[in-house]
This record gives C-alpha cells, structure tokens and sequence, in this order.
C-alpha cells in the first residue's frame, strides 16, 4: 500500500472523528426554552388565575362601594349641618330679644303700677308685645310658662324651694320668676321657678 495512501485514510478518520465529537458537543449546548404543559395543568393555572382576578375586582368594588357610601353620608352629614346653621343662625339675636320680653313680663307684673298707667298707651304696648310674641313664634321661637307643671331640670332651674304638706304637689312648679324660651325645639333659655316641696307635718 502507497505510504501516501494511509496517511491520507487516517487523516480522514481523524477527521470524521473531530466531527462527530463537535456535532456532539453542539447537540449537548442546545436549551429548550418552551416546554409544552398538558392541558389540564394549563386550565387548572387558568382556573386559578380567574379565581385570583374575581376576588381582585371584589375586593375592588367593595372599596367603590364603601368610598361611595361614606361620601353620600358626608353629603349627608353637611346638609344636616347647614340645615342645623340656619335653624339656628339668630339666637343669638333671640338671646338678646328675651331679655326684652323679659323687661315686658317685669312691667306687666306690678299689676298695681301697671293700671294707673293711661289706658291707651297700656293698650298700645300690650299690642306691641303680642305682635312681637307671634313673630317669635313664627319662627318657632317659644315662652315656658311652666306654672303648676312638674318641676324638670331640662327645662327649668329651681331658684328657690317652698315646703308643702300636700303630697300632690311635691317637686310641682308654684311661681315662674322667669320665663323660659325654646328654639326649634332647643331650650335657649331655662325658666326660673319656685318648686314645692314635701314635707310631713308631724
């Protein structure tokens, strides 16, 4: 055999040999990025990411929900407020206006003084009185007279006690020195009262 001849055949097996080992090496650096997952793993992830996104929208419209409740009752809340403002809004002017009916009881009171005035003009005043006593009470503006009515700390301030030997009549109203107003339905000015008291006779 040609000395030529072999060396060329074992330079082709050398060859062939380098090859495959390469193919090989190529063959053993490929990564398979995507693998393909069975379909009832890939409906169970679905299932669960829908269960995962119905509570996320829940969870959100149960926030809407309550932002929209709290707002309404802050609407709520203000309009009270205001209505509360206006019904209120005078009284301090009221305040002031009771110390005038109050100067008007004090002069109609001494009965005595209040007869030796001229006729016309008592009559004039005492008309003047009961006009301003129903523009008050227009405005829902109103006296207590509470005279003979049960004696209650809401409305009335005990100015001094008296003692009675009629069981009935314990903690009843026996004078009214000062006329109590309401507002709306507020007490704005407690009436001064005598109260009776009990007492056993021995």
């Amino acid at each position: 055999m040609n000395k030529n001849t072999t060396n060329n055949d074992n330079d082709d097996l050398v060859y062939e040999d380098e090859s495959k080992k390469a193919s090989k090496k190529v063959a053993d650096d490929v990564v398979v990025d995507d693998e393909v997952e069975a379909p009832e793993i890939l409906i169970k992830k679905l299932k669960e990411k829908i269960k995962t996104l119905e509570k996320e929208k829940q969870e959100y419209m149960d926030g809407w929900q309550r932002e929209r409740a709290d707002f309404i009752n802050y609407k709520k809340r203000v309009e009270n407020e205001k209505v509360e403002i206006v019904k209120y809004a005078n009284e301090n002017l009221l305040e002031e206006i009771t110390q005038v009916l109050d100067s008007f009881e004090m002069a109609f009171s001494n009965k005595e003084a209040w007869e030796k005035v001229d006729k016309n003009w008592r009559v004039g005043v005492e008309y003047i009185h009961t006009q301003l006593l129903k523009i008050l009470d227009e405005n829902n503006f109103t006296a207590m007279n509470p005279l003979n009515e049960k004696f209650d700390p809401k409305f009335h301030i005990a100015t001094e006690h008296v003692f009675t030997d009629d069981e009935k009549k314990d903690g009843m109203i026996t004078e009214v020195k000062k006329k109590g107003y309401i507002l709306n339905g507020r007490v704005m000015k407690a009436a001064q009262v005598v109260v009776a008291e009990y007492k056993k006779v021995i």
